[in-house]
């Protein structure tokens, strides 16, 4: 069976223009930069860049996460569209890219006008007679083990994304019945997984954005972006084959597939409340004066639409809308959520960032949904073209036939 893909011209003139309006975004967001002097505005253009950088980088490595978990459970459901995540996964070094150099161009080159990097400020103030908390934190917060941990973290995501699609186009070509390439991908899955409980479990996120507040800290933090992280992943997965059955391809996916991706998002959904709640409560019974403050902007400051709409779209709507099994399996219901959830998390990461660069000055307009844009018209883009350069279907895949199986 050979299920080849070709890009449509409406997919390749939308990506072509949401990627022209991301530019656009960037041009006028650096044309306001030349011609202010305020601070604050400064500030806003990096951290809407950092924000949109780092949510699609983490959100398209869940695509490796989940190959790598599902090659060592040695399950079959993923098989039916697994050249999905691994086309996804494959373009990680994308968007690791531009969010390193987005990453480094703040932590090397942004001070406002008195000298502070006002989102890493562990950058300038982590200094005697500055900040002793900031000062306490130099041995892990410094330019050194930033860039560090970034270069390491984003090298070995986008290898591993790259070389388990290059295995599985291989195993098309490999004898009939041969297990080489197969436990390969076995061994190399188990390696992932302790690479990502080492950086998106741990490092990545403290370094990446809860040292945007470097006062603060949570033990949680780690497992609660991943799990924001994990849903949108899973959404945009969903998005992609809807998008691809819709086309006449993935003739193998049924609704018994689309409804193991439905149990997910669900799943996950809960999973992400549990650990927002997990974490705001402990904060909030134990009224820690460099804890509470987090909460305090968030929750009843100017945040606080935001804060209530995240708890809205992403507990309420999915438990209220995916608990039942028929949404499940309702193509629209899936698709809808799938979109409100991936906008969901994306203001979930939104409020992470923005308050501590910003403070109060919060907006969301033409730059921040501009950026926004361009970032979905480059993984439209990347991905489209990838999933042109194979067969859809996984031919030889020594787990073709269970996967068949599901069909029923």
């Amino acid at each position: 069976m050979n299920d080849r893909f070709e890009i449509p011209a409406r997919l390749r003139n939308t990506s072509l223009f949401l990627i022209v309006v991301g530019i656009a975004a960037l041009v006028g967001g650096i044309a306001c930069l030349a011609m202010s002097h305020n601070d604050v505005e400064r500030a806003r253009f990096w951290a809407v860049l950092l924000h949109d950088s780092v949510f699609f980088l983490l959100i398209t490595t869940v695509s490796i996460f989940i190959q790598a978990a599902v090659s060592l459970a040695q399950g079959s459901w993923l098989v039916a569209y697994r050249r999905v995540p691994e086309a996804i996964g494959a373009n990680v070094w994308v968007f690791g890219t531009i969010a390193a150099v987005v990453m480094f161009m703040i932590v090397f080159t942004f001070k406002d006008a008195n000298g502070v990097n006002t989102i890493y400020k562990w950058v300038t103030e982590a200094e005697p007679g500055k900040d002793k908390i900031l000062f306490g934190k130099k041995v892990f917060l410094n330019k050194g083990m930033f860039v560090g941990f970034t270069l390491v973290t984003v090298a070995l995501w986008s290898f591993f994304g790259r070389k388990f699609r290059a295995m599985s186009i291989a195993q098309e070509s490999a004898p009939k019945n041969d297990t080489k390439i197969y436990w390969k991908v076995f061994r190399l899955s188990g390696l992932f997984l302790l690479v990502y409980a080492l950086t998106q479990m741990s490092t990545g996120p403290w370094l990446w954005i809860m040292s945007v507040q470097a006062h603060w800290y949570s033990t949680l933090f780690s497992w609660y972006t991943f799990a924001s992280a994990f849903v949108s992943g899973m959404s945009l997965i969903l998005l992609w084959v809807v998008y691809l059955k819709n086309q006449g391809n993935l003739e193998l996916v049924t609704k018994e597939h689309m409804h193991d991706l439905g149990k997910f998002m669900f799943a996950f959904s809960i999973f992400w409340t549990y650990l927002w709640f997990a974490q705001y409560m402990l904060i909030w019974y134990s009224n820690q004066p460099d804890e509470t403050f987090y909460f305090k902007m968030r929750q009843q400051g100017p945040y606080s639409i935001i804060f209530y709409a995240n708890f809205i779209i992403n507990f309420c709507m999915p438990i209220l809308i995916l608990m039942a099994r028929p949404s499940k399996r309702n193509y629209f219901t899936v698709t809808f959520m799938a979109m409100v959830i991936i906008f969901g998390h994306w203001l979930d990461y939104f409020q992470m960032v923005m308050p501590g660069p910003l403070g109060e000055n919060w907006h969301i307009n033409w730059y921040e949904i501009g950026i926004f844009m361009g970032f979905a018209g480059i993984l439209i883009f990347c991905v489209s073209r990838t999933l042109t350069k194979s067969s859809l279907v996984p031919a030889n895949n020594l787990l073709l036939k269970e996967t068949v199986v599901h069909l029923s």
